[in-house]
């Protein structure tokens, strides 16, 4: 017997006053669908999903419901007016027996159904949306970005009911590890084209590649035709012009085939310069405390970072970990104890609120105005690690049109302010970077380039983060601040530190958080075998090899020539400079590698 779909686009065609951003889309959900809808930021998934909850109405084609479905949206920005708490929205349309499923959620979620809505935060209101979606239990669910603003304990209360649910259900997420867990089909938005694979999010990005390939391939081929037939077109059309008018025409329609593709959108042309070498010892924390009333944040608690260090710290929401991260670089005082930060520090902070972005300036005076991006005398100029840039050139960079330069920041979606904000911190050099949840409303392909930027990062990074795919790829070190004021150190990421805790299962870990050891009670030695970030090095270190051998023998040409000495004497004493600096990172990079492999054959 077949399905009955519970939601079932025909032909859907919707255009914002420019390229549509949908034509002739066609697509089915069925019951006990689990589903990934992926794509780059920009590239309509938000519009599409609003498509499905009947909030946007397009051009052509038809929505059509199956009967008695309901359907259930949970958007990025609720909208809380008219409601006096968040408790209140919450349980809207549920009957007062229903009450206790809010009360379920909020536990689960964290967050007070009594907080009256004008003093609730953005997070706070995004979580009683959601707890709305998860009390009202739609047939069909539709969830953008639900783990934004929650933390890894409510990240996994969530996961937890979404597997255990029977409901339909399709989800937007940066998050790689909650969608791999959850999602059995993925529908990717493309350039106006929605793909579908029976396959969840973990085999995303092989299917990705594989199209971009395929495309790569035909575009080749496409190209190859036009300019064999364009050199018969001035070759031999003379003597047979009138024979061969339709091979001119198909020519003709070839360039039109060509002109007609859209090209893929690049990644943002990031990059980190790490600037001059701090001290060795970048930050020395000696039984630092922190309290707030009666409530202790954090017990004498110390620290070394070394140059280099990549530290994440890891926790529920209002633990302090943002707290700690202010007082490890200087910007906090703690209550007790002393925090010494090494020497020619240049410290680049991502902050979670992008307080540092004023909504109603626009992007363009957004980077004029900040003091140290801005060019004596140019008003159209911003300094980029040393080097005046257009605004407008930089501001594509990091894949804004020129529309956007004058627009306002408030107009921005959220990863648009990320990607605006990392704009300004990537301008200048820095060898300490901090990072206060920089994931949030990332696409996967913004995501990969900043873990690659970090991977060949010279300076040292602090992290805070809810995203532990994220936190597995970059972090080396974790602290796990528990509450109760406790810190603790532990090798590697995420999964290294569960492992080390000696709980295998993720729900486990966050739900029951364990207090930490006391002082005096050793902690059970670490496996043999490599970590996962260690593998990870592993892996990406061959091909790091190979590109500082290109590199070095380009330097040891450039400096073969007897000539450049005596002609360019700054020239060659930079190029010396760059080959015995690239010979050093090849030595350690060689003798990390030897090191990881007798690791991992032991």
């Amino acid at each position: 017997m077949a399905r009955v779909p519970l939601l079932q686009l025909n032909d859907i065609s919707l255009t914002f006053g420019g390229d549509p951003v949908f034509d002739g889309l066609s697509l089915v959900v069925h019951p006990g669908d689990r589903v990934a809808l992926v794509g780059r930021n920009g590239s309509g998934k938000s519009t599409l999903m609003k498509v499905m909850a009947g909030l946007v109405e397009p051009d052509a084609g038809e929505v059509v419901s199956g009967p008695g479905v309901s359907v259930g949206y949970m958007e990025q920005d609720p909208d809380l007016s008219g409601f006096a708490t968040l408790g209140d929205f919450a349980a809207h349309g549920l009957e007062p027996s229903e009450m206790y499923l809010v009360e379920r959620a909020g536990e689960g979620l964290k967050f007070d159904p009594a907080r009256p809505v004008e003093t609730a935060s953005g997070g706070e209101r995004r979580r009683a949306a959601l707890a709305r979606l998860m009390a009202g239990s739609p047939d069909l669910m539709l969830l953008d970005e639900p783990t934004n603003h929650l933390d890894i304990e409510a990240i996994a209360w969530l996961e937890s009911e979404l597997s255990q649910s029977r409901k339909g259900y399709i989800i937007i997420s940066h998050d790689r590890a909650f969608l791999r867990a959850l999602t059995r089909a993925t529908l990717w938005v493309d350039r106006g084209v929605v793909r579908r694979q029976e396959k969840g999010f973990a085999d995303f990005e092989v299917w990705r590649d594989q199209v971009w390939e395929e495309e790569d391939t035909q575009r080749h081929k496409l190209n190859r035709k036009i300019k064999a037939e364009a050199r018969w077109a001035v070759e031999g059309i003379s003597a047979r012009r009138k024979r061969n008018q339709g091979r001119v025409r198909a020519l003709q329609d070839l360039r039109a085939a060509r002109a007609a593709q859209i090209t893929r959108q690049g990644t943002a042309a990031m990059a980190l310069d790490a600037g001059p070498k701090s001290g060795r010892k970048v930050i020395e924390a000696t039984a630092i405390a922190k309290s707030f009333g009666d409530k202790a944040i954090l017990k004498p608690f110390s620290l070394t970072v070394q140059r280099g260090d990549r530290i994440a710290l890891v926790g529920p929401n209002g633990v302090g970990k943002t707290t700690l991260l202010n007082m490890l670089i200087g910007r906090e005082a703690p209550d007790s104890g002393t925090v010494k930060l090494g020497t020619n520090l240049q410290i680049a902070l991502f902050d979670q609120a992008r307080a540092q972005l004023d909504p109603d300036m626009s992007l363009w005076d957004s980077l004029t105005g900040d003091p140290e991006m801005r060019v004596s005398g140019k008003a159209d100029q911003v300094m980029v690690r040393g080097a005046p840039k257009h605004v407008v050139g930089y501001l594509k960079e990091f894949l804004f049109d020129e529309a956007q330069a004058r627009a306002p920041v408030r107009a921005l979606s959220g990863g648009e302010k990320a990607r605006l904000l990392l704009a300004r911190i990537m301008a200048r050099p820095s060898n300490l970077l901090v990072l206060d949840e920089p994931t949030n409303d990332l696409d996967v392909e913004t995501l990969d380039l900043i873990q690659e930027l970090l991977g060949t990062y010279d300076g040292t990074v602090l992290l805070v983060s809810h995203d532990r795919d994220f936190l597995d790829r970059v972090a080396a070190t974790t602290i796990a601040m528990e509450g109760d004021g406790h810190a603790t150190v532990y090798a590697g990421g995420w999964s290294d530190y569960i492992r080390q805790r000696g709980q295998d299962d993720f729900a486990d870990s966050v739900a029951k958080p364990k207090a930490s050891a006391p002082p005096d009670k050793p902690r059970a030695a670490a496996k043999p075998g490599l970590s996962f970030t260690e593998k990870h090095r592993l892996d990406a270190l061959p091909e790091e090899i190979a590109r500082l051998e290109a590199e070095i023998a380009k330097l040891a040409e450039l400096l073969g020539d007897p000539a450049l000495f005596t002609d360019n004497p700054v020239k060659f004493q930079k190029a010396t400079d760059a080959l015995v600096a690239r010979q050093a990172k090849l030595a350690a990079a060689e003798e990390e590698w030897l090191t990881l492999e007798d690791k991992a054959s032991a």
